[in-house]
């Protein structure tokens, strides 16, 4: 019986890891293998001015913004935004080895696409904020679709220096 068990869980791992698809749109169940790699052009971008900070998912030098994080410094708050589907549900449901939470966000018509704009606010020692800052990756669920948010290897720190900036 432990033999079958075994099997079977094997190859729902291979099936699932079979049906998922590189890039920031792959959708795939929460925790099936290891960490996500980094998508070549996407990454985590870093700014940092006197009082506040922002750390941005999405492609460099372009509109295309996954998920965007801004801080005053020493706030310990997180202001979240990123666009969605018109009939998206205003939230941003992220996840993080494991850790999940839902934050309420409003939504206004976006200026870059058909979809809206979302933003809220968020506590930066959030449990799935705590998770991203030990494992480097995080993922954003939208009508059932996970989009995962790994940095390359020059940019990891980044989500260190992000997160120690706000408190």
């Amino acid at each position: 019986m432990r033999t079958r068990t075994i099997l079977a869980l094997a190859v729902l791992a291979l099936t699932a890891s079979a049906c998922a698809t590189a890039g920031p749109e792959a959708t795939t169940p929460a925790g099936s293998g290891g960490p996500p790699a980094p998508v070549e052009g996407y990454d985590w971008f870093f700014h940092a001015d006197e009082d506040a900070a922002r750390l941005a998912y999405g492609l460099a030098e372009s509109d295309d913004l996954r998920l965007g994080l801004d801080c005053i410094r020493a706030s310990g708050r997180l202001s979240l935004s990123g666009v969605a589907q018109d009939a998206a549900k205003p939230e941003f449901y992220i996840e993080s080895g494991g850790e999940t939470a839902r934050f309420p966000a409003e939504a206004e018509p976006s200026q870059l696409n058909d979809g809206v704009f979302l933003s809220a606010q968020a506590p930066a020692d959030a449990p799935v904020f705590r998770r991203f800052r030990q494992l480097g990756w995080l993922a954003l669920w939208q009508d059932g679709t996970r989009q995962t948010f790994a940095p390359h290897t020059a940019s990891a720190p980044n989500i260190e220096r992000f997160f120690a900036f706000c408190g």
